[in-house]
């Protein structure tokens, strides 16, 4: 009976050591070679599902991307409520998380800033929120107003790309060790109280 490959554990497994490697001495010291030996795999493995150093590192950026975003979906899941205020907090309180993983995921992705400023494909990645998640956060900025009975004002699509744009900010400073998870929340509650009030 033929052996089962888990490709996209393999793929996983060596995206997870371009994370740990990046985090420990930036994406410059990244190399494929590396990367096989902090996966526990050969060279030849790595260059089996990666053509190119570029492209594994722009499979960790996608990933770290898509892992940060399904912190927020879990963080919404989790707090188990249709309030949209609950709701609006879950999603930003999800960026300046305290959990290992999320700071982790964080630090990956400043290292990738630099490589950012010369690679558009990588930039593209890094943007800040899309139309669609600033729709739906502006939709629940309206939603958690009327749910406070305050009047509506203002724009809340731009409420909502200076939410997203302090959560980042408040994270990137866990991330390098500015500010504790507390005192960036603390920060966080203010913005969205003045937001909402």
């Amino acid at each position: 009976m033929p052996k089962i490959v888990d490709h996209e554990a393999r793929r996983m497994r060596l995206v997870e050591a371009v994370w740990s490697l990046a985090v420990r001495g930036g994406l410059e010291q990244v190399s494929l070679r590396k990367v096989a030996e902090e996966a526990g795999v050969s060279m030849g493995q790595v260059q089996h599902y990666y053509s190119s150093m570029q492209a594994l590192i722009r499979d960790a950026l996608d990933r770290a991307v898509q892992a940060v975003n399904a912190t927020i979906e879990n963080a919404v899941t989790a707090a188990d409520t249709t309030s949209p205020e609950a709701i609006l907090r879950a999603c930003l309180y999800a960026l300046i998380s305290p959990a290992e993983e999320s700071t982790r995921l964080m630090r990956f992705a400043l290292t990738a800033v630099g490589r950012a400023v010369s690679d558009p494909t990588m930039a593209k990645v890094l943007a800040p929120g899309d139309d669609e998640l600033l729709a739906l956060t502006a939709g629940l900025i309206a939603a958690a107003r009327e749910e406070r009975g305050s009047a509506p004002r203002g724009d809340q699509r731009t409420d909502a790309d200076i939410c997203w744009s302090l959560a980042t900010s408040l994270g990137v400073d866990i991330a390098l060790g500015y500010r504790t998870p507390e005192a960036a929340e603390r920060v966080l509650n203010h913005h969205v109280e003045q937001v909402l009030r």
